[in-house]
């Protein structure tokens, strides 16, 4: 029989939520799963169309590595449960000015169409830019994203011990500044500045360092066959194999402890959860705002959820797309890009969007479906107070911005197929529609997030709102650590119980590794 120190309740089935549940049911724990949503994937999730379930959250893959070694772990391989393709065309990308420039999984292939898009110093630049930004990835890999609670001392005798991440890191300058002056072509700054709304910030407030997320692009891509819906699905039928049980459409309201620590998990059925251990897999906000109760409103500090990142206006529908030769990631450019941000920054809806563009039924060598699945996102600012007519606006401005660049939609979207940052604050409780959990902004944010153990004994976080950060694989990450931490903190105390005992005599032995078989689940 598990005893209580064996139980896991886990708040949320995003990607975090489903990665710690599979890695602690894996290892011998009780683990039962509590989702406010109808299906698991948390901000992974599909809606409805005439051509079928639609991608309405993240649509891009990188960093395979990182769930091959999740699927590895339990004795499982990632291509026995989920079908994936890589992409050759990274992104596609669109100006006002009628240019494109497609990158590609081959840095080569990236060098030489920048030849053309803008020039040989464009290649000399972006050459230089890609080296720049895969000596930061390979620097800040282990110490910062692989590790479970980076330290502002430890990081800093890393970075002094390899001198050079000093200069590639700009300290001093914004990501935008950055590109500045590593690039001419107003484009490319353009374009690669937009990797600061990958972790929800403007790239003229957030560090320059955030250029490294090129590196993890440039990697690789993959699509996910039938939908990114699909990895969630499979982490959630792994670990029932295991012995994870799920609960959906089913809210959690209250964290209990008794004695200072996690006790029990309090259910909006009324149903109590006897447990010691609770990964939270939700934003970190709504612990400090009190909505799972006051007793742990202490777990993170005001610095650790607050300022907000940014938001989203997301339209995910089927229709027939004319006037452009789309990939499955297109990225369309506004004119003028201080102007989105300096929209978002005063709270107001983008007056000259950049829009991202998924066909989701677009891949290497698949001709497209009429209708085909898009969905499209446009940035916008967390906590807005909706308009009436916002969701017209919105239509409006989506829809005339790609008919200036070429491409229309029949049928035009109702304004039903969209998702505004209001209603992302409603799906998501308490993060005011902010989409990626604190503000990337400034150079000290990163050490602001919460990391995986809060300040409540037995209270363990994980998600895009905790470190390593925003994004589907920092997510999965952010679900190792904290199972990691649960185990190891359990074999610590198995460890000193024994050791406590007269003659050195153990009541029992830690699970942590043991796998577990579908039958051992009582």
């Amino acid at each position: 029989m598990a005893t209580p120190t064996d139980t896991a309740v886990v708040i949320g089935a995003g990607i975090a939520g489903l990665s710690a549940a599979l890695r602690l049911s894996h290892a011998g724990l009780r683990v039962r799963v509590i989702d406010m949503h109808d299906a698991p994937g948390g901000k992974m999730r599909t809606l409805p169309s005439a051509a079928g379930p639609v991608d309405a959250g993240p649509t891009v893959l990188t960093m395979r590595p990182v769930f091959e070694e999740l699927f590895a772990e339990v004795g499982e391989r990632l291509e026995d449960h989920v079908t994936l393709h890589r992409e050759t065309v990274l992104a596609r990308h669109w100006w006002a000015d009628g240019s494109s420039l497609d990158l590609f999984d081959d840095a080569e292939r990236s060098a030489e169409a920048v030849r053309l898009f803008a020039g040989e110093r464009a290649e000399a630049e972006f050459r230089a830019f890609s080296a720049r930004a895969g000596r930061l990835y390979d620097g800040f890999d282990a110490p910062m994203m692989q590790s479970h609670a980076p330290g502002l001392l430890e990081l800093s005798a890393h970075v002094f011990r390899h001198p050079g991440l000093i200069r590639d890191m700009a300290p001093l300058k914004t990501l935008a500044g950055s590109l500045a002056a590593q690039f001419s072509d107003p484009r490319l700054r353009q374009l690669f500045g937009r990797y600061a709304t990958y972790v929800g910030g403007s790239p003229y407030r957030s560090p320059a360092i955030l250029g490294l997320i090129w590196r993890s692009e440039a990697n690789g891509v993959w699509r996910v066959e039938g939908g990114m819906h699909r990895l969630a699905q499979a982490l959630h039928d792994l670990g029932a194999k295991f012995g994870a049980e799920f609960s959906f459409a089913e809210r959690a309201t209250r964290i209990e402890q008794q004695d200072g620590r996690v006790s029990a998990v309090h259910l909006q059925s009324g149903e109590r959860l006897v447990c010691n251990l609770v990964v939270f897999n939700g934003d970190p906000k709504a612990l400090y705002e009190g909505r799972l109760g006051p007793g742990v409103t202490h777990a993170v500090e005001k610095k650790a959820v607050l300022p907000r990142s940014l938001s989203a206006y997301v339209w995910a529908f089927a229709a027939q797309a004319k006037g452009c030769d789309l990939s499955h990631h297109n990225v369309f450019f506004g004119t003028d890009p201080k102007s989105e941000f300096d929209d978002l920054a005063a709270g107001r809806m983008p007056h000259d969007p950049t829009l991202y563009l998924c066909a989701q039924d677009r891949g290497d060598g698949i001709p497209p479906k009429s209708p085909e699945r898009f969905e499209i996102i446009m940035n916008g600012p967390a906590g807005r107070i909706p308009d009436a007519k916002e969701a017209q606006i919105c239509q409006t401005r989506t829809f005339e911005t790609f008919q200036r660049l070429g491409l229309t939609f029949s049928p035009r979207p109702e304004t039903t197929a969209l998702t505004t940052p209001a209603e992302f604050g409603r799906l998501f409780p308490g993060s005011d529609g902010s989409l990626y959990g604190r503000s990337p902004h400034g150079m000290m944010a990163a050490f602001h997030r919460p990391k995986v153990r809060s300040r409540v004994p037995g209270l363990y976080l994980a998600g895009g709102g905790v470190h390593p950060g925003a994004g589907v694989p920092m997510a999965c990450l952010s679900g190792r650590h904290a199972a990691a931490a649960i185990l190891s903190d359990r074999a610590s105390t198995s460890t000193s119980r024994r050791t406590a005992m007269p003659g050195g005599m153990s009541t029992g032995s830690a699970t942590m590794g043991k796998r577990r078989s579908p039958s051992s689940a009582s």
